[in-house]
Formats: structure tokens, sequence, C-alpha cells
């Protein structure tokens, strides 16, 4: 045990994030085998009924095995925020802590263990004269022109953000022309406000990238024989859920749900959601890369359990 660990009195909470496909949910379900955790899932479309395979949710007898909180607690007409997430997420780790366990936040949604760890950085407020100028330079070049121009002030924030994720394109601009300043910045220059339990973080990193495209490649070709169209044309149906949804903006569920808007083949649709799940992968080891304080194992590792029950030990948890 560290020094600092056994002078610090607060509850440990384990973070275990990594890439899609990278094994987070396997290796969760062994911890809390041999430590008894209670499993908080870190996912921002996991959140949402009726996005099972797409989302590669746990199955009925994953969650029989080991329950995941934060999962299924939302419609997909409805946005669920960062913010959202944190509030919750607190409580059930206060709540699990209280019972003498450990809790475990397993996932890849690396913005909800950031806003989780560090709180809600002070970012200027939407103007609208800004909005109509950005509005029209998206008018002219599309989401692409939007990415090249935060590339250009802003390389840090476009690196992390999709091309084709607009809204988030937008902010992003919109915080650099109005402040100044990147959201890097910004981050940069909060003060954290204190946590009331103690984040020991480990990131599952896959030593072979080609391993982990290949995984990926998988597991999508799965989903697609499970039922994923399927699942894709039911809330297509529904007729109150659109392309803009932060739900339909998910991996996988974007690609189809505009695939079969378009009339595009299956081979086609399937071809953009292993690329854009590739895309995501990158985005999530880039934040990686950038994790203070993170023990990183090799996600293909034989031995991974054994390595990350050694972190937890050897942390004094």
């Amino acid at each position: 045990m560290t020094a600092t660990a056994a002078a610090d009195e607060r509850p440990t909470a384990l973070l275990l994030m990594g890439p899609t496909a990278s094994g987070k949910t396997d290796l969760a379900i062994a911890l809390r085998e041999r430590l008894g955790c209670e499993l908080i899932s870190v996912d921002s479309a996991m959140v949402y009924r009726g996005m099972d395979i797409g989302t590669a949710k746990p199955s009925a007898e994953e969650q029989a095995r080991a329950p995941h909180r934060l999962i299924d607690i939302r419609d997909p007409a409805a946005p669920y925020s960062a913010v959202e997430f944190r509030d919750d997420a607190l409580v059930h780790i206060a709540d699990i802590a209280r019972q003498g366990r450990i809790p475990l936040l397993v996932g890849g949604t690396m913005l909800y263990f950031r806003v989780l760890t560090r709180g809600i950085a002070d970012m200027p407020a939407a103007q609208p004269e800004i909005r109509r100028e950005l509005a029209a330079l998206q008018a002219e070049r599309g989401s692409a022109g939007l990415h090249e121009e935060l590339a250009r002030v802003d390389p840090e924030s476009a690196a992390r953000l999709h091309p084709n994720d607009p809204q988030r394109l937008l902010r992003a601009l919109e915080i650099y022309r109005a402040s100044g300043r990147t959201m890097g910045e910004h981050w940069r220059a909060q003060t954290p406000a204190p946590l009331p339990f103690r984040p020991l973080s480990i990131g599952l990193v896959p030593g072979d990238r080609r391993v982990l495209h290949a995984r990926i490649a998988e597991r999508f070709d799965r989903m697609l024989a499970s039922g994923f169209p399927e699942e894709v044309q039911a809330l297509r149906a529904r007729g109150d859920l659109h392309a803009d949804l932060p739900a339909i903006r998910s991996v996988g569920y974007r690609q189809l749900w505009q695939g079969m808007a378009q009339g595009s083949g299956m081979a086609e649709m399937r071809e953009q959601g292993v690329i854009a799940t590739r895309q995501l992968a990158k985005r999530q080891l880039t934040w990686l890369r950038r994790w203070p304080e993170c023990h990183r194992l090799d996600a293909l590792a034989p031995d991974v359990l054994a390595q990350a029950l050694k972190i937890v030990r050897d942390n004094g948890t």
C-alpha cells in the first residue's frame, strides 16, 4: 500500500476504463467475483432502454452474475447528460460504500469519467451571434468544415471529437470564439471539487491495435447476426425518435439509422459501423493516454485479472 493511500480515509472506487471491445465487462465481472464489488456502468448508450444489441449491453446471464447500475434508466427520446451521470453515480457510490462494498465503475465513456472526477468546467454561455456565424459555416462547409476549423484553433478537441458530430464541434468552436481559450484550457484552469471517494484508475490498453480492430469487426458481425438491424428498425418505427438525439448518435446506431434512411445495403452499413467503432476506440485510447494516475494494463494479456488484483491490493483496497 502506498503512503498516500494509507493516509486517505475516503472509500476507494475502482474506475475500469478502456476502448470498446477491450474486455472491460469480462474483467469487471471477474473482479466482482473476487472482490465483491458492485458495478456501475459508465456508458452513455447503455443508459437507454431498447438499445441492447448495438451497445453490447451485458446479457441477462451477465447481469444475473454481476448486476450493473445505471443501465436501462432512460428512454431513447430523453437525452441523458454527463452532469446527470455524475449526480447519479455519486449517489450509487455512496450507497455501495455504506454497505461496506467496493464501487467499480466500468465503461468507455471517458467524458463521464472526467466529469465524475473533476466536475464541470466553467465554460462560456451560448452566444446567439457566434451561433449564427457557426451555423453559416456549417451550412457552407458541412460538419467536415467545422472539424477542419476546430483542428486549426483547437487541435486537442479536434482529435477527440468525431468529424460527424456537429453538435459537439459547434460547442467547441463556440467556446473558443467566445473566450479565446480552448476547451482543454478551460478544463485545466478548473480547480476540481473534493471527491467523496478515492479513485483508483485501471485502463485497458490493447498491446496490439490490429487485434483490437479484429475484435471490433468480429463483435460488430455478431451484433448484426443477433438482430442489431431489427433493433434499429424498431427504434425507427416508433416515430418519435430522430437522428439528432444523443441515443441515436451512438456509434453503430447512427450508421445503421442513416444507412436505412438512405437505402444502403447491409454490407455498406456494416463497413461504416466498423469504421466508426474503430474511430471511437482511437479516441478512447487518446483519452486514456492523458488520464492522470492510471494503471495501464495490456487488455490482451492472459494474466490481466491477476495484474488488476495486484493493483487493487497494492493500493490498499
